[in-house]
């Protein structure tokens, strides 16, 4: 049985359900199983698998949700897509986060230590889920993501951060650092959220969660929940590609029940 995730999310409202995987209670085998030699539930067609277990691991999952999630083409960008028009029988959707309005839309993004971030809308009526590494961060795809739920009538908006890769784990250089600088509404917050790497000039370790929090406060997000959820740190629970390379993918999801 898949080991599933339920955020402990106070303000998530009662019609709306949200999950995240682990890697454990799959089929996939080699760097791709649970972390002690039994299947793992990577649900990535795109990173080496063997496809048919992959599609076992999606059927396993398919029985926790209402419908076939909305997978994304996922290139670190800011592209936001609204999840209905999202399924099988239609063309691949390159973007990096997803809305819906309609019941039973899952929405949902695959990870493997880049933050994935769901949102709800506290009235019940829109979700979304995007998918953060640091490009995304930097680029704009919360405030994106925001942008379309409030066009699609969404008000009061709150956050979790899913599993990801934590900030004793994140080392980056110079150029993630500048890059979130340049431009910084509040410069000394985002310095903050970079720790000089002892004994690794032009290193830092990176806190994505600061990053998040403080970029969605600015997008008019303060209402955040999760963030304890460490990728790289906790092998026999999450996939982590700057852990193992080769490596499975999770997924966290948000729909209207």
């Amino acid at each position: 049985m898949a080991e599933l995730i339920r955020p402990h999310w106070p303000r998530l409202p009662g019609n709306i359900k949200a999950l995240a995987t682990t890697r454990r209670g799959g089929v996939s085998t080699g760097p791709y199983d649970d972390g002690a030699g039994g299947g793992g539930l990577n649900l990535g067609m795109h990173v080496g698998d063997d496809p048919a277990h992959v599609r076992a691991n999606r059927e396993l999952l398919a029985a926790c949700l209402p419908r076939t999630p909305a997978w994304i083409s996922q290139v670190h960008g800011v592209a936001v897509v609204d999840a209905a028009s999202v399924g099988p029988d239609q063309p691949v959707r390159v973007a990096d986060a997803s809305i819906a309005t309609a019941s039973k839309v899952v929405c949902a993004v695959m990870t493997a230590d880049c933050l994935p971030v769901l949102f709800a809308d506290v009235a019940g009526r829109v979700v979304g889920a995007a998918h953060a590494g640091w490009r995304g961060l930097a680029d704009g795809v919360l405030a994106e993501t925001l942008r379309a739920m409030r066009a699609a009538g969404a008000a009061d908006i709150t956050a979790w951060l899913g599993p990801a890769i934590g900030k004793r784990q994140f080392e980056v250089g110079a150029d993630v650092f500048e890059r979130f600088m340049a431009g910084a509404v509040e410069p000394d917050a985002v310095a903050a959220a970079f720790v000089p790497y002892e004994g690794r000039p032009g290193k830092y370790l990176a806190d994505m969660n600061a990053l998040a929090r403080l970029l969605l406060a600015q997008a008019g997000v303060d209402d955040v929940a999760g963030g304890e959820y460490c990728t790289a740190s906790d092998a026999s629970r999450f996939y982590s590609y700057r852990r193992d390379g080769v490596t499975g993918r999770l997924a966290s999801m948000i729909w209207l029940d």
